[in-house]
């Protein structure tokens, strides 16, 4: 059976809100030649988890390049392998002094 496409209406060009430019080049060039003091913002209100940390820790480089080899096989990156090593390991040192 033949593979269907689904063919796309043309997309009409996207502008940005304020200089109305099409591209990349053209917003650079607006904002070159304007002050956003000039212009109101929006209010925009958002909430940030505060709670939600990373740490880094030094990894030898030969380790990290195992560890992320062993990740990518098992299809995790290496930072969900390495927390899951530290999860299983902590749970067996625990259990041995408890």
């Amino acid at each position: 059976m033949p593979k269907t496409y689904k063919t796309r209406a043309p997309r009409k060009a996207k502008t940005t809100s304020i200089s109305k430019s099409r591209s990349l080049r053209e917003t650079a060039d607006f904002w070159d030649s304007h002050d956003t003091a000039d212009y109101p913002l929006n209010k925009v209100e958002f909430e940030v988890d505060v709670s939600a940390r990373q740490h880094y820790v030094a990894v030898d480089p030969d380790l990290l390049a195992e560890v992320r080899r062993t990740a990518h096989a098992r299809g995790l990156t290496a930072e969900s392998l390495v927390n899951l090593w530290l999860k299983e390991r902590l749970q067996q040192v625990s259990a041995r002094a408890g």
